[in-house]
């Protein structure tokens, strides 16, 4: 029979479970593992790991002839030739965040140019309201036309914004120089690491603005912070991507929290119910598919 560890609470449902528990024997662990060593010692014997980022994205390389099924989207953590040679096979979610990251873009492209944090819940003011700026008729360049990009430019164009997609055949710098709103969905791999340099930020447009959830792989962060304090950039919005869910101590989203230009959040773009449920039944799909020998979303 199959051996099967669970190795943190993963939201999974009663439905959830059942299923999986049809696929073999099944260890639940139902907090996060305190350290990566006992993330390990969780999936010592297992046959096929059910895994959150914590422990995985340091020790998968100690794992041998494992399956290992993620709920979530990232790999770039994953050295392929380590897998290999460890005969290690994983299968991603791919589009499972889709609603959850598009809703948060949107959300922030909002509060950026409508500046609807400064107002929210405001007590007293002494003048009367600087003028903000609308979406209708803004150019907005989305870099990258995937599952969350390509849903990102459909609300966008409802909301009458023109919309631009970049894909890696165009001229980057050409296609943002006239853009008010950037916005970053790029998978994080060798053709787009350090990809956005300081040549990208000092292209924009002036009083433009950022948005990123991807990691500083992709992106220059300090580049952009000195966008922002040169005026080039009126306003930054990042989800922090390359930080511990949920982890407000993290230097680098500290560094960004505290820049008053800046909206951060600790990594919580793709967290919703949604997110959760289109996450777990990828996960079991990808399992069901690998013990019938068709193993399906291998990175």
């Amino acid at each position: 029979m199959n051996r099967i560890v669970v190795t943190q609470d993963l939201g999974l449902n009663r439905e959830e479970r059942e299923r999986l528990n049809k696929l073999g024997e099944v260890k639940y662990y139902e907090d996060l593992p305190k350290t990566p060593e006992e993330w390990l010692e969780r999936c010592k014997g297992a046959d096929i790991v059910c895994s959150g980022k914590f422990g995985l994205k340091l020790k998968y390389q100690e794992l041998e002839n494992t399956f290992i099924s993620m709920p979530f989207v990232a790999t770039d953590f994953l050295n392929r030739d380590i897998l290999k040679e460890r005969n290690i096979k994983v299968s991603n979610c791919p589009g499972c965040n889709k609603e959850a990251v598009s809703e948060w873009i949107i959300a922030m492209i909002l509060n950026l140019l409508r500046d609807l944090p400064n107002w929210i819940n405001k007590k007293e003011s002494d003048s009367i309201p600087k003028e903000t700026k609308g979406l209708i008729g803004k150019n907005i360049t989305i870099l990258g036309k995937g599952n969350v990009g390509s849903r990102v430019g459909k609300i966008c164009e409802a909301l009458e914004m023109n919309v631009r997609y970049f894909t890696k055949s165009d001229n980057l710098i050409e296609f943002i120089k006239n853009a008010d709103v950037v916005v970053d969905t790029l998978g994080s791999n060798e053709t787009t690491k350090d990809l956005l340099n300081k040549e990208f930020f000092d292209s924009f447009k002036k009083d433009s603005y950022f948005i990123t959830v991807t990691s500083p792989k992709i992106y220059d962060a300090e580049a952009m912070i000195e966008a922002l304090d040169n005026d080039i950039l009126a306003g930054v919005a990042s989800d922090c991507a390359s930080i511990q869910v949920g982890d407000v101590n993290d230097p680098f989203y500290i560094k960004l929290a505290n820049h008053p230009k800046v909206l951060a959040t600790p990594h919580i773009a793709y967290n919703t119910d949604a997110t959760d449920r289109k996450a777990s039944k990828m996960m079991i799909d990808n399992i069901e598919a690998y013990l019938k020998g068709e193993p399906i979303n291998l990175i």
